[in-house]
């Protein structure tokens, strides 16, 4: 017996099988769950059908989160063919890379707008339309993906960060809004895991370095790690969790900095002024 049997959701946002989203995916399915997926275009169902076929999924659907005619119609197609609704993992975010470089102030309107948009917003449009299926359910889990730039200035990530801000902002809002009903709402920060995605942010592999020396357990999150996470806040097993930034990053959100990373940047300094 699996902690996710007879449990049922939905994974917006899984793009391939080394992602943060998949290594949840992957936990639930072990666990028993049913899912359904979507995905962002045609171009990403290459991607994304075959891990839904993997996990048989018994519904794939193309989605445009920022369309609300698109997050509505995967909501009624998911209700035609599940019974239940246990759970959301909100997975999606997206900037174009330009506004991830260089100086945050110069961020475009434009920019900043499909980010909010893509990255937040769809976080409100998902849980409007998953309140009443999880209600009739008894209650369930929406999860969002978020990460440490949300609270700190983040080399390469500028306005990335103001939008995880902005949806750990409206996670607390909607859970206040949404607990009457059972319904629970977290976020799952994980700290720097080698996905596709993370190839996009510049000095990534300082960061990996970084969170190395900096973390208690002096390691990055594997994406098992950061999957068994996932897998907890979405079952029952957090059932009395709502409200919560929940990290995965082996202890660096809770250190300043470590001795290592101390010497570290100091011997850099050194070698800098002997230059």
């Amino acid at each position: 017996m699996g902690i996710m049997d007879g449990k049922k959701g939905i994974i917006f946002g899984v793009s391939n099988k080394f992602g943060i989203a998949n290594a949840i995916a992957e936990q639930i399915y072990k666990e028993g769950g049913e899912i359904a997926f979507t995905y962002a275009n045609e171009a990403m169902e290459k991607r994304v059908r075959p891990i839904a076929d993997s996990m048989n999924a018994k519904l794939c659907l193309e989605c445009d989160v920022t369309k609300d005619e698109d997050v509505k119609k995967v909501f009624e197609e998911y209700q035609k063919t599940y019974d239940r609704l246990d759970f959301v993992i909100h997975a999606v975010a997206f900037a174009n890379k330009e506004d991830l470089m260089g100086d945050f102030y110069t961020t475009t309107r434009e920019g900043w707008d499909l980010a909010m948009h893509v990255s937040a917003y769809s976080l409100l449009t998902m849980s409007k339309y998953a309140k009443p299926q999880m209600e009739l359910t008894g209650g369930g889990s929406i999860l969002a993906l978020t990460y440490l730039g949300s609270t700190k200035a983040v080399a390469n990530y500028n306005i990335m960060g103001v939008a995880k801000a902005a949806l750990e902002s409206s996670m607390r809002f909607i859970a206040a809004d949404l607990g009457k009903f059972n319904i629970r709402c977290n976020c799952l920060s994980a700290g720097p895991v080698k996905t596709m995605a993370a190839k996009g942010i510049g000095g990534f592999d300082r960061m990996l370095k970084a969170n190395t020396l900096k973390a208690p357990l002096k390691r990055t999150p594997s994406l098992e790690d950061v999957g068994k996470a996932g897998l907890y806040l979405a079952s029952d097993l957090s059932s009395g969790v709502t409200g919560e930034v929940h990290f995965v990053d082996c202890g660096a959100h809770s250190v300043f900095a470590s001795l290592d990373e101390m010497e570290l940047m100091c011997q850099t300094q050194k070698e800098t002024a002997n230059v």
